[in-house]
């Protein structure tokens, strides 16, 4: 072997052939039997000169909290070896718990059974990789559950797999070398993918910091057994990994002493983090030998609350209104005692911005009130009916997503599982639809304890409305988003996928029906995606949720619809009383994909608005007239009028009365606009610029029949122009995704009469521009100072 005194121990066949039988007998076992469920995947072994095949073993998320499992390897790949008997390929990590979640984790039997040293590290943010050689040389690479191998070629494995090479060519050495060595050792090594190239998570991999950051080297045998972090360092500095730092504490006092000083700020090393991975020995159930074993510390409250308070004390102290829903009362009290404190003491801010005296500053108001930390959040849980764990019912799930991501499905899914509500947005019509929604979520919550609002929620607005109601009239339901994540980097992928579902499902969808005009419907999903806002749960109205799950829309329906589960369970166990077994979940997409038939189906007649048409069964109702929607006429960006009206008596509150004249006529006369905005394109230039008219209409189609609002765009004002007929505002487009179609972008300001159009200000901004200002030409102008940006609305505005 490379390296003297690492841990070994040789594979068991019968040992393996046992662990396979079992978890061959675990695949489809059901809730009757109150067993567990495993799934199994086969995949060909790209680049093996033998043609192997490798089958991945998983259990539900929710499974692991057995003490009757086979494994409890999250990641765990069987094949055969050189003389054809059963071998384990590939070992991850046996399923670790945070502190309090599982007996073995509770701290009374962490003090009790496990022994040190204590190595804690930080959790690299990225997706994990594994990496281990077969007996014919090959290098198998795979995520948890794959191995890429099947035409994907945007997979976590295959990106790995890019790395690695990178990595072994900058050392000169061969894939076939790091096999060898991996199989001598009878090893698995574990390491996670950063790189925002591929896909960016929350922490930031740029240029100098993507890679491989190898943090764990397991042995392959059905009992865990893995490196120390020295060595796991030393074997990444032999091979071209990056390092995962790790420190180290000798007793269980340091170690939990130390934790709860980084959780005081929930910072550590220059960066916000969530908490530590700690490894050591423990014995299982207080019993045998010592075993390797890992544990998590995940900050909670109210650490959690300490950190929203350090974010609204530096944002008072730069200026700024601090943001902030949670712990409310109690945060609008802190910050008053603070402000007091920086008058009293201006030096007090500056030590803080430089994070010096944190935590004495939230003592010293704790000892004010004679309070701790767990005891305001005692308080807060009595008055909101309980903690997180005590949960039980008045849960709404809100999706985040774009057409195709298959939240309706996961939303039938969760209905036949669970019983739990759904209310779809589209049985919805007529006027009013949003708070109505809201409404009839909140009304099925009073019979169901969890309510799915299926709406897509893609922008921020519709997520301000829907939080924003529930929180006015509800404030103790919990709100959970269900977050299908887009990022630049998947947009690619996303279309594709989404783009195959929706036109396979042809017609069987109530706002689109890809059957009938398969062009129009990707032009409308291309609209979503263009108005999709990423969810940021440091702002609002996204801070207004409680939990936050994220989801991949590019994994089918059946994955997104476990890790559901599993999230649920994790936040809110008391939501269930009996988990679902595979077989239940797979009954539940496939009921979900087959029986699903649209209550109200809205065509895209041909100026692309929906209109209801409700099902041949449907009972008899008096259904609410819906108008016919009228065809586009303009897309505007909508300006706050006060905003508007400021800088123009700024401007001419500081020039001479004869260059005021003209505003000042318009004034007394009412002739100034009553409301402001920016043309981007008008019906009347679509075939001057058919491909911006056809990308502004899509948006138009994919809106909702209730709304006309796609997004915000901030608009820089520059100067100020007019002649004896008009006056209008030059600006700039600064939001780069939204395109004007108008020579010069303006805003008219007004007319001298009705007999002067506004569309004229095209025709005065043009002579402007190649004539200029002054007494020849009869154009004045009058720049604005400090080149005034102002936030607007982009609406679209349909004919009359």
């Amino acid at each position: 072997m490379a390296t003297a005194n690492v841990p070994y121990a040789k594979q068991d066949t019968q040992e393996v052939q046992s662990l396979i039988r079992s978890l061959e007998a675990s695949i489809g076992k059901g809730k009757k039997s109150k067993g567990f469920s495993c799934k199994s995947a086969s995949f060909n072994v790209a680049g093996s000169p033998n043609n192997l095949l490798v089958h991945s073993w998983r259990f539900q998320d929710w499974d692991y909290k057995l003490d009757n499992l086979p494994t409890y390897a999250r990641g765990l790949f069987t094949g055969k070896n050189e003389h054809g008997q059963a071998e384990i390929c590939v070992r991850g990590y046996d399923k670790f718990f945070n502190t309090e979640e599982v007996n073995a984790t509770k701290w009374r039997n962490i003090e009790n059974n496990t022994k040190g040293p204590y190595e804690l590290s930080l959790k690299e943010n990225g997706c994990i990789i594994f990496m281990s050689g077969l007996f014919d040389g090959t290098l198998l690479v795979c995520s948890k559950h794959s191995t890429g191998a099947r035409g994907d070629t945007l997979s976590h494995a295959k990106a790995a797999e890019a790395w690695v090479d990178k990595q072994l060519a900058a050392i000169g050495k061969t894939r076939r070398d790091l096999a060898k060595e991996l199989r001598t050792r009878n090893a698995t090594a574990v390491a996670e993918l950063c790189d925002d190239d591929f896909e960016e998570h929350i922490l930031a991999y740029g240029k100098g910091d993507a890679g491989l950051y190898l943090h764990g080297i397991n042995i392959n045998l059905p009992e865990f057994m893995t490196y120390p972090g020295d060595q796991v360092q030393a074997f990444a500095e032999q091979w071209g990994f990056r390092k995962t730092n790790y420190l180290i504490r000798e007793d269980i006092e340091s170690t939990k002493k130390f934790l709860e000083e980084v959780a005081e700020t929930g910072h550590y090393d220059g960066r916000d983090i969530e908490g530590f991975v700690i490894r050591c020995k423990t014995k299982i159930g207080g019993k045998g030998p010592y075993v390797d074993w890992f544990f998590k510390y995940k900050f909670e409250e109210p650490y959690l609350m300490y950190r929203q308070w350090r974010e609204c004390t530096k944002a008072i102290i730069s200026g700024k209104p601090p943001r902030f829903r949670k712990h409310v009362s109690i945060t609008e009290e802190y910050l008053l005692y603070t402000r007091k404190r920086l008058a009293q003491n201006p030096r007090l801010g500056n030590a803080y911005q430089q994070n010096h005296g944190i935590i004495q500053l939230r003592d010293d108001f704790l000892k004010e009130k004679n309070l701790k930390g767990s005891d305001i959040i005692r308080q807060e849980y009595a008055a909101l009916g309980g903690a997180p764990e005590d949960v039980s019912s008045n849960v709404i799930l809100v999706p985040i997503a774009t057409l195709g991501c298959g939240k309706t499905t996961i939303a039938l899914a969760l209905a036949h599982l669970f019983g739990w509500g759904h209310v779809q947005n589209d049985n919805i019509t007529g006027k009013g639809r949003p708070p109505r929604f809201t409404r009839e979520v909140l009304n099925l919550l009073a019979d169901h304890p969890v309510v799915f609002a299926d709406r897509n929620n893609a922008q921020r607005h519709e997520r301000t409305q829907l939080v924003g109601d529930v929180h006015l009239t509800h404030p103790h339901v919990k709100l959970v988003a269900l977050n299908f994540v887009h990022t630049p980097q998947s947009l690619a992928k996303i279309r594709e996928i989404t783009q195959a579902r929706v036109l396979k499902r042809g017609d069987n969808h109530q706002t689109i029906q890809a059957a009938s005009d398969a062009n129009k419907v990707i032009g409308i999903m291309e609209g979503f995606i263009h108005r999709f806002e990423a969810l940021n749960p440091h702002a609002q109205p996204d801070d207004g949720f409680d939990h936050v799950i994220d989801l991949d829309p590019t994994k089918d329906s059946r994955e997104n619809l476990e890790t559901v589960i599993s999230q649920l369970n994790a936040t809110y166990p008391k939501l269930f009383t009996d988990m679902p077994s595979g077989e239940d979940l797979d009954d539940a997409i496939a009921t979900a994909l087959s029986e699903y038939k649209p209550e109200i189906r809205h065509e895209i007649g041909k100026n692309g608005g929906p209109k209801g048409k409700g099902p041949k069964n449907q009972p008899k109702q008096q259904p609410q007239k819906v108008s016919k929607p009228r065809p586009l006429e303009y897309i505007s960006v909508n300006l706050p009028k006060g905003e508007i009206e400021n800088v123009l008596d700024e401007t001419f509150a500081s020039v001479s009365s004869n260059k005021a004249r003209f505003f000042r006529q318009l004034q007394e006369s009412r002739r100034v606009q009553v409301e402001f905005h920016v043309t981007l394109i008008h019906r009347a230039s679509s075939k001057q610029h058919p491909e911006l008219w056809e990308r502004y209409h899509g948006l138009h189609l994919a809106n909702d029949a209730w709304e006309n609002r796609l997004g915000e765009c901030q608009v820089q004002l520059e100067r100020i122009v007019w002649d004896n007929r008009i006056m209008a505002i030059v600006a700039r487009i600064v939001d780069e995704e939204w395109q004007c179609s108008n020579e010069i972008a303006h805003v008219t300001v007004g007319t001298r009469g009705d007999d002067v159009k506004p569309k004229e200000s095209n025709e005065m901004l043009k002579r402007w521009a190649y004539e200029g200002s002054g007494d020849s030409t009869g154009i004045g102008e009058i720049a604005i100072r400090g080149g005034v940006v102002i936030k607007g609305i982009v609406k679209t505005v349909a004919s009359r």
